[in-house]
């Protein structure tokens, strides 16, 4: 039983690294003609800490922010798909 799931366990280890590489790959070649990097708009608000544990929070206002077309962020910037997703930032 416990070989069983050592296999298991080192399949989806090898199966991540592998769509990694790909995912990588992919954004290499979409770099290499431009096509890699888009933008998303997110909403930015500050969080301030107040005397007796209270918080105001302050609308920022709109922002582009870049991001990369793959499914893992690579380069530093985020994934697109992940960021429509989370488009408040708390500062």
């Amino acid at each position: 039983m416990r070989a069983i799931l050592e296999r298991g366990v080192q399949g989806l280890l090898v199966t991540a690294v592998l769509l990694w590489c790909g995912d990588w790959a992919v954004y290499r070649v979409r770099a290499a003609h431009g096509t890699a990097e888009d933008t998303v708009t997110v909403q930015e608000f500050l969080s301030t800490a107040l005397k007796g544990k209270k918080t105001e929070y302050d609308y920022e206002g709109a922002v582009p922010e870049s991001c990369i077309r793959a499914l893992f962020p690579h380069g530093g910037a985020p994934a697109c798909w992940w960021l429509r997703r989370h488009t408040t930032v708390w500062e």
